[in-house]
C-alpha cells in the first residue's frame, strides 16, 4: 500500500502538476530514470511479497511492445527468481491431497522442482506401472499448490481492491477504465487458478477445441493422481519458444513458429472464444513434428479467458476493418466493443485512423523503428488533442484480452523482430470471411441485414437532409476547431483574470495610505483572480 500510495503521488506530481506551471519538459527529462527506478523497487517488494505481485511484475515485464528496455528489464528477473518450496513441505501437500504415501502415488519424483512460480511449482516424476500401463505413458510432471499460498492470495487481492478504489477516484483513470471491475475479474482468475481441478477442466476443453488442429498440443490429465491442490500431466516438455538457437538447431524457423503463434491465437479468440491467459515463453513449447514440421503444446491452463458470443462478433468486425484498412469500419467496431462510447464525435477520429492506415498500415516493429522519430512525433501531435477528448474506455472483459495480446507481441518479437502481425491478420480475416466457422457465418449475416436495412431507409434520410439544406438548419461541426476555441476562450479569461488581479493589486497598494482597510480588502480580493491563472488544476 505504501508503494502504490507513493506511485500515485509522484505520477501526480509529475505528470499533472509540473506540466501546468510550464514545466513539462523539466518532467520529461527525468520520466525514463524515474521510472527505472520505480520498476527496480516494483522488483524488490514483488520479489519480497512473492504471491500475485510476482504475477503483476511479469505481465509488465513481457510488455516489450510498449514499455522501454530499460523499465523491462528491471522486472525480467521475476520470471526467475521465486525461490522453490522445501521438498519436505511438496510432500506433506501431496500425501495430504492425494489420500496415499508418495511410494504408492508414483514410482519416482524428483526432489529439485523443473520450475518454481509464484502460486506453486512443478516436478518431474514416473508414475506407478499399473497405472502407466492404463495411460500409455509413463513420465509426467505434478504441479504442487505451495503449502499455504490461499491466504496470501487474499491479503494481495485485498490490497490490490484497495488500489483499485484509489484509482477510481482519479479522473484521468476512471474516464478510461473501471478499475475496481478490473480488480475483480483480475481476482476471479486468480482464485481459478489455485484451483487444479478447474485448471484440469481448462486443459480438456482447450483440447477438444483443437483436437483436430495439428499444429497445437496440450497435455493429458491424469485424474487419479490429481485433486484440487495437486495436478499431474503427461510430460510434454520440448524446446522453449524463444529458444531461436534451439529451433534453428531442430530445423525450424523461427519466424514460421512467430507467423503460427500469430494463427492460433487469432483462432483462439476469434473463433473458439476461450483462450490461454498467460501465454508467455515459458508457457508454450515447439515440439518438432516429422509430418507438419512443428506444433506448438501450451501447458498451465490455470488463467483462461472466455469471449461471449456478442464479444466475439464485434471482435471479428474489428479485425475485418483492421485487415482492409477500413477507417470508417473500424470507428464502428470500437463502439461496438464498448471501448469507444457511442456520444463520441467521430468525424475527426475517422481521419486520423485513415492517416494512420495509410502511413503505417502494414508495418512491422521493426519497420516502424526505422521511422524518423520527428515524423512519428509530428503524428501524434497533430491528433494529441482529439485522443484526449475522446471518451475512450477499457471494459471490463478486455483485460485478460489485452493480456494476452500483449505477451503474444512481446513473444512474437523475441522470435524475430521483422515479424509483421499484419501478414498474419490478413490471411486469417480471409479465412474467417471465406467461412470459417458457423458464429461467422451468422455474423456476416447479421451485417448484411445491417446495410440492407441502412440502404432502405437511406432515400428517407437523404430527402431529411436536404429539407435541412433548404431550411438553413445544417450544422456543420469539427472537434478540433471546437477543441482550439475552447482553448481561445481558456487563454482569454485567464487574461481577463490576470488584468483584473493586476488592477485589485495596483489598487491595494496606492489605497494603503488613505484607506488601509478598503486596501487590505483589494489585496485579499486579487488572490482569486490570481489563482484562476495559476493554479494546476484549471483546464487547458
Amino acid at each position: 500500500m505504501r508503494f502504490a500510495a507513493r506511485a500515485f503521488a509522484q505520477a501526480w506530481w509529475f505528470e499533472l502538476v509540473l506540466p501546468r506551471f510550464g514545466l513539462a519538459r523539466f518532467a520529461a527529462k527525468g520520466r525514463i530514470r524515474r521510472l527505472q527506478k520505480l520498476a527496480r523497487r516494483f522488483h524488490d517488494l514483488a520479489v519480497d511479497l512473492g504471491g500475485l505481485m510476482i504475477k503483476v511484475g511479469q505481465f509488465m515485464s513481457s510488455r516489450l511492445d510498449i514499455l522501454p528496455p530499460e523499465i523491462t528489464r528491471e522486472l525480467e528477473g521475476l520470471q526467475d527468481e521465486v525461490a522453490p518450496e522445501n521438498f519436505a513441505r511438496i510432500v506433506e501437500q501431496l500425501e495430504r491431497e492425494l489420500g496415499m504415501p508418495l511410494e504408492r502415488a508414483f514410482a519416482h519424483i524428483e526432489p529439485v522442482p523443473i520450475a518454481a512460480a509464484s502460486l506453486g511449482q512443478a516436478h518431474r516424476a514416473r508414475l506407478s506401472p499399473g497405472l502407466a500401463a492404463d495411460e500409455g505413458f509413463e513420465s509426467v510432471v505434478i504441479k504442487v499448490l505451495r503449502p499455504g499460498i490461499e491466504p496470501v492470495v487474499e491479503v494481495d487481492l485485498a490490497a490490490l481492491r484497495r488500489v483499485g478504489r484509489w484509482a477510481s477516484r482519479v479522473k484521468l483513470i476512471n474516464r478510461r477504465a473501471d478499475a475496481p471491475a478490473l480488480v475483480e475479474e483480475f481476482a476471479t482468475t486468480s482464485l481459478e487458478e489455485i484451483d487444479y481441478v478447474h485448471e484440469a477442466i481448462n486443459v480438456e476443453r482447450f483440447a477438444r477445441d483443437f483436437a483436430d488442429d495439428p499444429r497445437v498440443g496440450t497435455p493429458v490429465v491424469v485424474w487419479e493422481r490429481s485433486a484440487r491442490r495437486v495436478l499431474t500431466l503427461s510430460d510434454v516438455t520440448a524446446i522453449k519458444i524463444t529458444d531461436v538457437a534451439g529451433l534453428q538447431a531442430a530445423g525450424i524457423d523461427p519466424n514460421a513458429v512467430a507467423a503460427e503463434l500469430a494463427r492460433a491465437t487469432f483462432e483462439q479468440i476469434f473463433v473458439a472464444g476461450f483462450f490461454h491467459a498467460d501465454p508467455h515463453p515459458g508457457n508454450i513449447f515447439v515440439t518438432p513434428d516429422a509430418e507438419h514440421g512443428f506444433a506448438l503444446t501450451y501447458i498451465d491452463f490455470g488463467m483462461m479467458g472466455e469471449i461471449t458470443d456478442e464479444l466475439k462478433a464485434g471482435l471479428q468486425q474489428f479485425i475485418f476493418a483492421v485487415a482492409s484498412r477500413d477507417a470508417r469500419g473500424w470507428v464502428v467496431a470500437t463502439q461496438r466493443l464498448g471501448v469507444l462510447l457511442p456520444s463520441a464525435d467521430t468525424v475527426e477520429l475517422e481521419r486520423a485512423i485513415t492517416a494512420l492506415f495509410d502511413r503505417f498500415g502494414g508495418m512491422g516493429v521493426a519497420e516502424l523503428t526505422r521511422i524518423d522519430p520527428r515524423e512519428l512525433e509530428q503524428f501524434a501531435l497533430q491528433f494529441s488533442e482529439l485522443l484526449r477528448a475522446l471518451p475512450f474506455q477499457l471494459p471490463e472483459s478486455f483485460l485478460l484480452l489485452v493480456r494476452t495480446i500483449s505477451l503474444i507481441s512481446g513473444v512474437t518479437s523475441a522470435l524475430n523482430r521483422d515479424f509483421n502481425m499484419w501478414d498474419a491478420v490478413d490471411p486469417f480475416a480471409r479465412t474467417l470471411l471465406n467461412g470459417g466457422g458457423a458464429s461467422t457465418v451468422r455474423s456476416v449475416g447479421r451485417e448484411a441485414l445491417a446495410i440492407v436495412s441502412a440502404l432502405a431507409r437511406l432515400p428517407q434520410r437523404v430527402d431529411a437532409l436536404a429539407t435541412r439544406i433548404d431550411r438553413g438548419e445544417l450544422a456543420v461541426r469539427s472537434p478540433e476547431v471546437e477543441q482550439r476555441l475552447r482553448v481561445l476562450d481558456a487563454s482569454q479569461r485567464r487574461t481577463t483574470s490576470a488584468i483584473l488581479f493586476a488592477a485589485l493589486l495596483i489598487g491595494g497598494v496606492l489605497l494603503r495610505e488613505s484607506d488601509e482597510v478598503l486596501s487590505w480588502v483589494l489585496l485579499g480580493a486579487s488572490a482569486f483572480p490570481l489563482l484562476h491563472v495559476i493554479a494546476p488544476w484549471r483546464l487547458r
